[in-house]
């Protein structure tokens, strides 16, 4: 089961690091689909390593084969299977710690709970196996495209340097034109210099995504427990390295009154609009047609090329120092994993409600 999202558009991923494939089977996507190749594959060189000298060196162009599902271009309703072959693997560069554990990795806990573990990058532990998620996402975003749904996601900080500008104040458009993928290209080039920096030093550097699903339409979230900002929290906690979610005014509303924080309504043009959206486009854990957005917080990547204490599967002291090729920040490359589990979100929960598409 944990090998599994979403309950309507339901996806199950499989595959590890070092292993011959990786892949992904949707089930639950709506019939007459067009699935736009070029458009899926997009969005995996999006998250494909070996992009820019910020994030790692492996070489993977993370082409895929559909297997099943679809016909003369469009889905038909019954399961999709997408496999992704893994081409650049250097599994001896994970010898050394055979029996060794990596600070802050799940090496120790996989062994504890499994009694066994793939070491070779990870295995299943590795965000390699989120190429899965992003090609099912992209593949939830075409579905989105029919209903004028969007999900848009940008780096908004690395370590200390923070864009504090609001989505609304930024041209989202320009996410794409630096390899940081910050919508302000000045301060991207202050970002790409700070991880190049870091990287040279052999250490690693955290940092925020933001996210905006715009066009949502009012109703999606299943109260008491499946409400629609818990799931999205659940979808983006789940993503390798993440350690916070907040949506809306989130920490920041917890030092404003109500009076303040309040969402007031009106009417305009004959629908209920909100005149401020602290409530971040949820209200009782159901969408009320207001923006939805939300930040994600990416935790220093674990693997760093600096000698550091651990022990080994014996108990005894041992040294572990990185070796192979590792992303010295992850959010550059987490911006379309984000936008792909915000989108799976986005379906199931419109699924739920309609399931049909109109």
């Amino acid at each position: 089961m944990s090998n599994s999202f979403g309950r309507i558009f339901k996806i199950t991923t499989f595959g590890e690091s070092h292993g011959k494939a990786i892949g992904v089977i949707i089930d639950g996507c709506p019939s007459g689909v067009n699935l736009d190749e070029a458009f899926i594959q997009s969005e995996l060189d999006r998250r494909k390593p070996g992009q820019s000298k910020i994030t790692t060196q492996r070489k993977e162009l993370d082409t895929f084969e559909i297997q099943s599902g679809v016909f003369e271009g469009k889905s038909t309703g019954t399961p999709i299977s997408i496999v992704i072959h893994n081409k650049d693997q250097k599994s001896k560069d994970y010898d050394h710690i055979k029996s060794a554990y990596r600070p802050s990795h799940a090496d120790y806990t996989y062994q504890e709970k499994y009694g066994i573990r793939d070491y070779r990058g990870g295995g299943r532990s590795s965000a390699r196996e989120t190429a899965a998620r992003v090609a099912a996402g992209a593949i939830a975003k075409l579905v989105l495209n029919k209903l004028n749904i969007s999900c848009q996601a940008y780096v908004s900080a690395v370590g200390n340097i923070e864009l504090k500008a609001n989505y609304n104040a930024l041209d989202l458009s320009k996410t794409e034109s630096n390899i940081v993928r910050c919508p302000d290209e000045a301060l991207a080039e202050t970002m790409i210099a700070e991880i190049d920096a870091v990287r040279k030093q052999g250490d690693t550097i955290g940092g925020i995504v933001d996210c905006v699903i715009q066009g949502v339409p009012v109703g999606l979230g299943e109260p008491v427990f499946g409400k629609l900002h818990a799931e999205l929290g659940a979808a983006m906690l789940g993503i390798n390295a993440v350690k916070g979610f907040e949506y809306g005014s989130g920490f920041d509303g917890t030092k404003m009154k109500g009076s303040e924080h309040n969402d007031l309504f009106f009417t305009e043009a004959g629908e209920v609009k909100t005149k401020t959206n602290y409530s971040g486009g949820i209200q009782g854990g159901i969408s009320n047609g207001e923006d939805i957005y939300f930040r994600v917080g990416f935790k220093p990547v674990a693997t760093i090329m600096k000698s550091q204490e651990s022990i080994d599967q014996k108990g005894d002291s041992t040294d572990v120092t990185g070796r192979g090729r590792h992303d010295p920040c992850v959010v550059p490359r987490a911006v379309p994993i984000v936008e792909a589990m915000a989108a799976l979100v986005i379906v199931d929960f419109y699924l739920l409600n309609k399931m049909y598409l109109t």
